[in-house]
């Protein structure tokens, strides 16, 4: 793994152009939203319930690197608006465990297809050999959005 304080002007180029890029298409990306209404961090809060299926306020405030007072008024305006609703927690009945419903299920997936179809439209711009290389990218990608 290179050491990017001591790394070459390439590495340094290459991780400056990833930066940039990644930035300005996730810019792009959040102007493809399916509801206005929704904040980029209510539409990620969304997101990661529908990876983990459900979890408490705490964890959700963990996951997304938020301090647990914003998270409680995150899912007071999702459970307002009927995205997400709240259990009691089955081992401990002082915490509740939020779940979203299958309105925010058929949101976010309505929200997937379309920035897909965006994300598939800018990509048909792309020859062969960058399709095979965008391929070979996204694993490396993945892993880095969630190290």
């Amino acid at each position: 793994m290179p050491d990017l304080s001591h790394g070459t002007a390439d590495d340094a180029a290459a991780v400056n152009a990833l930066r940039s890029s990644v930035m300005r298409l996730s810019r792009r990306l959040k102007h493809q939203r399916v509801d206005e209404s929704l904040s980029p961090t209510e539409m990620s809060v969304l997101g990661t319930l529908s990876l983990c299926g459900s979890a408490t306020p705490g964890e959700l405030a963990r996951k997304e690197h938020v301090q647990p007072p914003s998270m409680t008024r995150i899912v007071a305006l999702l459970e307002a608006k009927g995205l997400v609703r709240l259990e009691p927690h089955p081992d401990d009945r002082r915490q509740k465990v939020v779940r979203q419903t299958e309105q925010a299920e058929a949101m976010l997936d309505e929200s997937r297809r379309k920035r897909n179809a965006w994300l598939a439209s800018l990509a048909e711009g792309l020859d062969e050999d960058e399709w095979a290389k965008l391929r070979a990218a996204a694993p490396v990608l993945e892993k880095l959005a969630h190290l």
